[in-house]
């Protein structure tokens, strides 16, 4: 019966507007949410039927216009506003927001290939924490990925950009450029326990080699279940990313790392996954790997140089380069994106389109009884 295509374009509209309502309360029950971002909806129109095509006339009569029936409509597209949010101040040190386009990436302990960057996941809440092993992890248990501090001591180790060398050694005054996950110097036992580290004293923070493209942190010569991390205090983060903490057994400040960041050529095609994380799968482009304010800019990953280095043979890929990323702010975390004054605004919109959509149907429900009554 053609009375049934005004039911079906109602029916469409009634689940178009429910989806878009569902959208709107996941909008407001996370409006206290650290780093959520908000999503939109927007309607498209659903398909048509041809009842007569168009025509372009002759020299006699005139064209005609074709037409068409449509049958109601559905969501069209569910868009992230991936833009920056207002901070909220926690005054904790190893708290930090992003003031701009960014991600943090986290992970598990296994390290990462960078050919296999996009198993990471990106999230912008930088509620960061050491757990009981050193490592520095978010509020889930997910890995921090960074560039360690390393032994700038030894032959091939001489700047911020020079290849690590595999031995552990007490320096730190060197970084990796192998992305890996972040974690604190282990403690050295000192008293000949230690006779391979020339110079440790008991507590001293001995740092890690990192093993060439491996993506994990190295301790060549060290039975890592025979040592503990450093103990700590005063643990922060500043805006260039860098994650320093002062050592409780000798007073030393400790520089553990610096924080990566991740860009993306298209923020709103991230997939977002369960809580505050999402992935640069297809519709978002490649992964960028950067630093906050461009603490290592210039410099490529895994430790390359541009006539090629520890990475592999050649010139490194340019797409290795690290480039500039936001500051971050420490002593802040990035508050929700709701803006509950459009999210109501939009409650009132779609209630009323849902119960335009009712009319639709109980309409159509009224002019089908008639019709069946037509025989009484």
């Amino acid at each position: 019966m053609a009375l049934t295509g005004s039911m079906s374009a109602g029916i469409s509209g009634l689940k178009a507007h429910m989806d878009a309502l569902t959208v709107v309360g996941n909008n407001v029950a996370n409006v206290n949410t650290y780093g959520y971002k908000p999503g939109r909806v927007t309607f498209k129109e659903s398909i048509y039927s041809t009842q007569a095509a168009g025509s372009d006339g002759t020299d006699a009569v005139g064209g005609t216009n074709p037409r068409q029936t449509g049958y109601g409509c559905s969501v069209g597209t569910i868009d992230l506003d991936m833009s920056t949010m207002n901070v909220d101040s926690t005054g904790r040190d190893s708290d930090v927001a992003i003031r701009g386009d960014g991600f943090f990436l986290v992970g598990d302990k296994l390290g990462v290939d960078i050919d296999n960057l996009d198993s990471l996941l990106l999230t912008r809440v930088g509620k960061f924490r050491i757990d009981n092993n050193g490592y520095l992890t978010d509020n889930y248990g997910n890995i921090v990925y960074g560039f360690a501090a390393c032994n700038g001591t030894n032959a091939g180790v001489n700047d911020i950009a020079g290849t690590p060398n595999a031995q552990p050694g007490l320096a730190g005054d060197a970084i990796s450029t192998q992305l890996v996950p972040l974690r604190l110097p282990l403690a050295a036992k000192g008293n000949g326990a230690d006779a391979n580290i020339a110079g440790a004293e008991t507590g001293d923070a001995i740092y890690p080699g990192v093993t060439d493209g491996v993506g994990t942190n190295n301790w060549d010569g060290l039975n890592y279940s025979d040592y503990e991390a450093i103990t700590y205090n005063s643990l922060s983060i500043g805006a260039d990313g860098k994650v320093v903490c002062i050592n409780d057994k000798t007073g030393d400040p400790v520089t553990i790392g610096y924080i990566a960041m991740a860009t993306v050529p298209n923020p709103a095609g991230l997939t977002h996954t369960e809580g505050p994380y999402y992935q640069a799968l297809e519709g978002a482009g490649k992964l960028a790997i950067n630093t906050a304010g461009g603490a290592l800019s210039g410099k490529y990953l895994n430790n390359q140089t541009a006539a090629g280095g520890a990475g592999g043979a050649g010139a490194p890929d340019p797409d290795t380069l690290l480039g500039k990323g936001a500051d971050l702010l420490s002593g802040f975390l990035e508050q929700s994106g709701t803006d509950l004054a459009t999210e109501f605004a939009n409650m009132i919109i779609y209630q009323r389109g849902y119960q335009a959509n009712t009319r639709i149907v109980t309409v159509t429900d009224a002019m089908l009884e008639e019709l069946v009554n037509m025989k009484r």
